[in-house]
Formats: structure tokens, sequence, C-alpha cells
């Protein structure tokens, strides 16, 4: 069994439940293809069997958001989970934050929350904020496509749809925003409404999962995967599957490779004329 299950995760559940739930069902080893924190909510892939071996290739597509900053308080993990810091700061006005969204978005270095899983000396930066330890966390560079103000509750809270690259944390926006306004803010909601090819319009929930249904809401690998499509034959598909390379007229790059049955076996990777198996998928 090999695939995955758009999962639309709920909030106040970890990501790891949701993998859980689903190699049980499936009974399958399985992986989630870039993790949510357990107050977000949306679109959360799961790789069912050997689609576990894209981690990489679906971690750094790009990623939608709605996200909710509530300005004028400040929290410890960035996110209204935490320990309030401080209240009653100054609250943006629309005008505001419009004006400072432009220097929000491209190429730019993020320093992520201290309670995330990035690693300082070898532990978690999460394990080390609630030891009380003094850390700094470096900088990372991440893509901001775009950033949309959606609404405003007219107090404190401002909603925005947020467009990026693999690797950004939502929370540290909510931070850099506040502080180009000379104020703070903090993260009270965040849905994930697609990442990469998925979407939340065709996900399902692990509630509404069983042994009887999981099969018909499995997505094929290879319709993920937006590389061009090459069958094997004969001698060829005898040494692509032995490990061997194979003389070929293809242009260099990553390859759908099917066997001549029709049946999907991974990708292959051309180079000078010569073809190989990169990653066995079937």
């Amino acid at each position: 069994m090999n695939g995955f299950i758009n999962v639309n995760k709920a909030s106040g559940v970890s990501s790891a439940r949701e993998v859980g739930i689903i190699k049980r069902i499936s009974g399958t080893p399985c992986g989630h293809m870039g993790t949510l924190d357990p107050m977000a909510s949306g679109v959360l892939p799961i790789a069912i069997g050997n689609a576990a071996r894209l981690f990489d290739y679906f971690l750094s597509k790009r990623k939608k958001y709605v996200a909710t900053f509530r300005f004028g308080v400040d929290y410890d993990t960035l996110d209204t989970t935490g320990n309030l810091i401080s209240e009653g700061k100054r609250v943006p006005s629309r005008e505001e934050i419009l004006a400072v969204l432009p220097s929000l978005t491209g190429e730019i270095d993020q320093i992520p929350p201290r309670y995330s899983a990035k690693c300082v000396n070898g532990k978690r930066g999460y394990m080390l904020a609630r030891s009380g330890e003094d850390f700094t966390l470096p900088p990372k560079r991440v893509s901001i496509y775009g950033i949309d103000l959606l609404s405003f509750d007219g107090v404190s809270e401002y909603v925005f749809g947020i467009e990026c690259g693999g690797g950004t944390y939502v929370r540290s926006v909510a931070r850099d925003m506040a502080e180009k306004l000379g104020t703070v803010a903090a993260m009270s909601a965040l849905v994930r409404t697609a990442s990469g090819p998925f979407t939340i319009e065709n996900s399902v929930t692990t509630q509404e999962l069983n042994a009887d249904n999981l099969a018909a809401h499995i997505i094929p690998t290879e319709s993920l995967l937006p590389f061009d499509s090459f069958t094997a034959s004969g001698k060829v598909q005898k040494r692509l599957l032995n490990g061997l390379s194979a003389e070929c007229a293809l242009g260099d790059g990553t390859y759908k490779l099917f066997c001549e049955d029709g049946s999907f076996y991974g990708l292959a990777e051309v180079t000078d004329g010569a073809i190989k198996v990169r990653t066995k998928l079937c």
C-alpha cells in the first residue's frame, strides 16, 4: 500500500497522532510531509509506505495559510498557547499594517521561534526554552511569496492569507510584523489551506477514515509528481530494475519511471544520455 492521504488535521491534536491513526488503519509505515503545530489545523499530507521517500521533495513545496495575529499581546511561544509575557500594547491600524506588508515578503532571513524543533548544540529549541536556558537561534533564509490582509475583528485580531516556502514559521511572521509596527503580536489561529499539490478542498479528516474506505482516499504517488514519464521495456527495463544504468535519448532531468506492463516503479534520473533509477516507489 503506497501513496498519500491528504489529511485535514484538527486543531488541538498533534501531527504524530494523525500519522498514528493512518498507520493503524493501513497496517503500513507512514510519515507526514511537514508537521503542523497542535494548535494549527488544515492540510497534513501523510505518506504511506514507500511514498515517504519523497519527504524532501514535498517538504520544500509552497504552502498556503490563513493566519490570525492578535496584536498588543506577547507570548513566549509566539502563539497564544504559551505563557503571556505582556499585554495592553498598541494595536496598529489597518493602514499601518498594509504599509509594512511588502517589507515582509521575498527572500528574507527569519529567526525561528525559541519554542521550535530547531537544534542548538544537538538540543531542540523548545527543550532549552522550557529549561530556562539562554540561547540564540540563528536566522534562516526563507521565502515568503505574499501576505494579504483578509479581515480585522475591530478589536485586536487581523487575519492574513500567507503563501510561503517550506521551513517558514508563521509565528515568526507575527513577531516580525509587530516589531516593524512598534508593538507586539502573537498567532492565535492557523489553518494550512495548501501544501504543494495538496489542498484543503480535497482533504479528509482521520475521523472519516476506516479500513473499508481508506483505499478510496489514497492518492497515487505518480499523479502528484510534476515530471515527464518514461516507460522502460525489454533489456532497458531489466537493467534499470537491477540497479544499472541504460542508454536513452532523453534530456537530462528527473522522470517518472513506468514498467512495460504500465505499473509505476519510481523516479529515474537522466544524465548525459544515461538513465538510472533514483528512487524506488512502487
